[in-house]
This record gives C-alpha cells, structure tokens and sequence, in this order.
C-alpha cells in the first residue's frame, strides 16, 4: 500500500500500478490511437489529393498533434484519469493526494508521453518506472500524479471462533466505549490465526492483548479464565451489541402520529359528521327503569334529612 498522507493528515491505502500492468494499458491505447490516425490519415489522403505539399504536411501535423497527443489528454481529462487501456486493466490516474486530475495534469502527462513513450518506443517510460518505487514515469513525476489500482483482490475474511459456552453472556456489563478499532483489528487478527501460532508465542501475544483490554475497559477478566478465552468471550460480546444495534427497529415505529396512532395506524377525526353510537340515545321504557323483580324496602321509612328522629 502507498504511504500517501492527504492534507488532513490521512493515510491512503492506495496500491500503486507496477510495470506490467501499466505497460499493457499503454499498449491497448497505443494500438486504439494507431488505428484511429491510421483511418483518418487514409481518409484526409483522398479528402487533400487536390492540395500542394505544404497544405498535405500542416493537415499531417495538426492530425498528428490532435489524434495521438489531444486524444489521449482529452479522455483522461474527461474520464478523470481512466483511458480504455487503464479501464480494461484496472487502473486510474489520481493526484498525489488521491483526488481526481484535472486537465493541466492531463496536458502535462501527454506532452511527457510523447517524448517518453511514442519517440523513444517507452524505453524512457520503462526505465523511470523501474527505478521509481511507487513505478512512476516522468509524466508523473512532473505532473504531480500517480497511477493506482483500482481492482485490488479482497482478501478472504476469516470468522473469528466462538467463546466457550460458559462464558456467553459473562461481559454483558463491560464499558467497551474506550476500546479503539485498532485494539479489536489486533485481538481480531490474534483470534482468527491463533491456531498457526506456536503455543507459546501465542500464550504471551493473547496476555499482552489481554492486558491492553483491561487497561481501556477497566474490569478484569474473572478468574481462572484464560487470556484467549477471555478475548474470545469480549469480541463475541461486542458482536451481539453491534448486532442488535443493527437490527433494532427505530425509536417512535408503529407510532404515528403520537397519541392518536395506535399500533401504526392513525385516526383521523372527521369535523361535522356524528357517528351513529355518538347520538343521543333513545328514551328508555319506564319498565326498564324499575326492574318488577326489585322488592320494596321493609321497616320503617327512613328518617327525614332535617335531623328529627320520631320517637320509637
């Protein structure tokens, strides 16, 4: 990976393009190039058959100058740093600091191609790229660009093993805020390859991650479990928080609008219109309103509410 630093101070992991492969997409523009000056060359022959030599000679030279040294410059200009032979091979032209080039860059390149590539036959562009170490030509080199890969083969992601089973849950408390990524990429990597280790490199490695995992949550791991287990048991912890962080349904679903939705569905009230249960009910019948099978009181009528209790 190429040691680039942008102006944010970050690092870019761009691989840079090797000879081969530059070569060949040189080669597939030269050969596109050719045969697009060849066939417009044959039909300016017929078009200027009328003309003297010096006419014959400026239409050769402003052909030559527009197909093979315009063309080119034209597309990378347009397709930001991809030609047809840099497309087929995987390959894009960017700027030292990894962004897109513009047309000076472009201009720059192709007026170094012809000097390097077509007058030389790339012997020039061949030896510059061999003894630069990120394989720049002079074009490059003067125009402040670099030619990556843009296809890199991913590599094969291992699944890091499960934890013993007795510890599946043991961490579900643990602040695990203040671990950085580099931190879990390393027990990560430790964890999928520790099986290739030998024993004891890999006893030391596990208690020196183990301790840098204590250090930045601040709880250690219970006692009698081994280091490996005890990473083992805090990645597979981190994994079930991220998980159902993932697939949590948002805050507020199945709620809409408020306190008038009830189980995602929204009632709406219709101004004006009075639902049939909300009129006014009819008058009951007086049969109804004193059941026959309600009996009168016994004993003697209750006393008035003025306070006066008549004598026994």
């Amino acid at each position: 990976m190429s040691g680039l630093v942008t102006g944010d101070a970050v690092v870019l992991g761009l691989q840079p393009a090797r000879l081969p492969s530059r070569a060949l997409a040189v080669l597939i523009d030269l050969v596109v190039v050719w045969a697009a000056y060849l066939l417009i060359m044959l039909g300016l022959a017929v078009a200027t058959a009328s003309l003297d030599e010096a006419a014959v000679a400026a239409v050769s030279v402003a052909s030559f100058l527009l197909i093979l040294v315009g063309a080119p410059i034209a597309v990378e200009t347009l397709s930001h740093g991809r030609s047809l032979g840099k497309l087929a091979c995987g390959l894009r032209v960017v700027r030292d600091d990894g962004g897109p080039i513009r047309f000076r860059h472009a201009l720059v390149r192709g007026a170094m191609g012809v000097v390097e590539i077509l007058m030389t036959f790339g012997v020039v562009a061949c030896v510059a790229s061999l003894v630069s170490e990120r394989g720049l030509r002079l074009g490059d080199v003067f125009a402040g660009t670099l030619v990556v890969r843009e296809r890199i083969p991913t590599a094969r992601v291992l699944a890091v093993p499960p934890p013993p089973p007795w510890l599946v849950g043991r961490f579900a408390g643990l602040d695990l805020s203040a671990v950085p990524e580099t931190l879990w990429l390393e027990i990560r990597q430790y964890l999928t390859r520790a099986r290739e280790l030998d024993p004891a490199v890999g006893r030391r490695l596990a208690e020196r991650l183990a301790d840098e995992l204590v250090a930045r949550t601040g709880a250690p791991p219970p006692p009698g479990v081994p280091a490996e287990a005890y990473l083992a048991g805090v990645v597979a912890e981190r994994q079930a928080r991220d998980a159902r962080r993932a697939f949590a349904p948002p805050a507020g679903a199945g709620q809409v609008g408020g306190a008038g939705a009830v189980g995602g569905a929204l009632r709406v009230p219709v101004v004006g219109v009075v639902p049939p249960a909300a009129a006014s009910p009819a008058p009951a019948p007086a049969a109804a309103a004193a059941p026959a099978s309600v009996a009168p009181p016994e004993g003697p009528p209750p006393a008035p509410a003025t306070g006066f209790a008549p004598p026994a």
